[in-house]
């Protein structure tokens, strides 16, 4: 193969990585790991590294789409973002001393529950919440979203079980390499209550702060190929573009439904590589 084919090719499925990441606030690097090492034998330290390339341009791409539509809280974003910065700073360091294969089975097993919970969940059936969580009182964390029916507010819910959660959300972004975003959006909508599209977007917003952290690590151990990440980033940059878009037409119910589909693939590829000790 030669290096304009591959290049093409892996445009191609950047593009569709960037896509699917922008829809389900899971980042790039679902589809692209996977593709890198099983279709184009990519080690995969270095597709991990590419990987990290991709989650940050897809939180570029949709960032300020999402933002102008109404999507994102950003002071949500931010009070995660601490917990997992720290997590994903510490997963990078200690990606050359623990064991991925054995983290990568756990991880496995437990986007299984974020499956079944995730796609369990009806919000448009919930009675919103009257009080939130002193955290979210005093830190400002409650706002609103546009719905069909108009700008629906919310409450924010177990603030400090969501701070934790995505601290484990960081240290899995840089010790496996991928954007953890399956444990962002549970935070979110699980812990927080939070309506999916606010979950979603603003998962997206976070992943590519937390995948920075760990690309400067990965960069200092040599495994960030430019001739990996320069397609990756024009591919993924562009496919989530397209993603955010996308994302304001399509119900939340079909959002959910995708994302558990999503992430129980991921999480039986994570359960296979790990048992097989291909990470």
């Amino acid at each position: 193969m030669t290096i304009l084919t591959f290049s093409l090719l892996l445009l191609i499925i950047s593009y569709l990585a960037g896509f699917v990441g922008a829809l389900t606030g899971l980042g790039g690097g679902i589809v692209l790991i996977p593709a890198l090492v099983l279709l184009f034998h990519v080690d995969i330290h270095y597709a991990m590294g590419a990987s990290l390339i991709s989650v940050m341009a897809t939180s570029s791409g949709t960032a300020i789409a999402y933002l102008k539509n109404g999507y994102i809280n950003i002071r949500i974003g931010m009070f995660l973002e601490t917990g997992a910065v720290i997590g994903a700073l510490l997963g990078a360091i200690l990606v050359a001393y623990l064991s991925t294969n054995l983290i990568a089975v756990i991880f496995g097993l437990f986007l299984f529950l974020s499956a079944f919970f995730t796609w369990k969940r009806n919000e448009e059936k919930e009675i919103p919440a009257t009080a939130s969580h002193p955290w979210s009182e005093y830190l400002r964390l409650n706002g609103s979203v546009p719905t069909t029916k108009g700008i629906k507010p919310y409450k924010v819910q177990n603030a400090p079980l969501a701070l934790f959660i995505m601290t484990i959300a960081g240290s899995l972004s840089g010790l496996l390499g991928i954007g953890s975003g399956a444990l962002k959006v549970l935070a979110m909508d699980q812990a927080m209550r939070l309506p999916y599209k606010v979950s979603t977007t603003t998962s997206n917003f976070i992943i590519g702060i937390t995948a920075a952290v760990g690309a400067g690590v990965y960069f200092s151990y040599g495994y960030i190929n430019p001739v990996l990440t320069f397609p990756v980033l024009i591919g993924v940059l562009f496919g989530a573009l397209t993603g955010a878009r996308t994302l304001t037409k399509i119900a939340s119910k079909t959002l959910r439904t995708g994302f558990a589909i999503v992430i129980l693939v991921l999480g039986i590829e994570m359960i296979y590589k790990g048992i097989s000790g291909n990470l």
